[in-house]
């Protein structure tokens, strides 16, 4: 199973063209903040129609915890957010598809990364 980044989902929608696999709840947080009130609900509906939604658990902030550990003794630290989408992928065994470089920081942490092929 593909976790689905941010940066992945939104080209996707700009080109109409779905990518298969899920998102996480903070992705999900990240494109609903970025549009106007009134039209949140419509694109809430529409994202959770065609992804299904990665919630947080134990195991993720356990994982997240893990992760923000082993950035910081390295100096490495990439943003809040994209920690929690990647502990999400880690713990659940899943393969994130991104183009965000900083995700490779974490490969040998265990993240496993697929390269969108836009």
């Amino acid at each position: 199973m593909t976790l689905i980044d941010t940066s992945i989902v939104i080209d996707s929608l700009q080109y109409d063209a779905p990518r298969v696999g899920s998102i996480s709840v903070i992705t999900l947080i990240e494109l609903l903040r970025g549009v106007s009130e009134d039209k949140r609900p419509e694109l809430k509906n529409s994202l959770e129609e065609c992804y299904p939604v990665q919630g947080l658990d134990n195991d993720i902030v356990l994982e997240y915890c893990r992760v923000l550990d082993w950035l910081r003794s390295r100096g490495e630290m990439i943003p809040e957010a994209d920690m929690i989408i990647a502990a999400t992928a880690i713990s659940k065994g899943m393969e994130l598809e991104t183009n965000d470089e900083h995700f490779t920081r974490l490969v040998s942490h265990g993240l496993k990364l697929k390269r969108s092929q836009d």
